[in-house]
């Protein structure tokens, strides 16, 4: 089985220097990342970036559905101003 710090170790490895967040219930999860290597990029992108780093167990079936929320740094900066909190 699958543990919310799997999956981050995954993202962090995938993504270095990211702040990952994840919320794991039971096969599905919730992650929050924010990275430097977002800047610049489409919404797209960045989920392609992120589902890069999953994509094994998502095809062996260990995680069924991921919702993600990415951010720039900057991005996130202003988030955290607005009140809006991670996972």
């Amino acid at each position: 089985m699958i543990s919310a710090d799997d999956i981050k170790q995954r993202i962090e490895s995938g993504l270095p220097g990211a702040e990952v967040q994840v919320r794991l219930d039971g096969n599905k999860c919730v992650v929050a990342v924010v990275s430097a290597a977002f800047e610049g990029q489409r919404a797209v992108k960045k989920q392609q970036l992120v589902y890069g780093c999953l994509n094994d167990i998502i095809a062996s079936g260990e995680l069924h559905a991921v919702s993600m929320h990415t951010y720039t740094p900057a991005e996130w900066a202003t988030q955290k101003k607005l009140g809006v909190p991670g996972l």
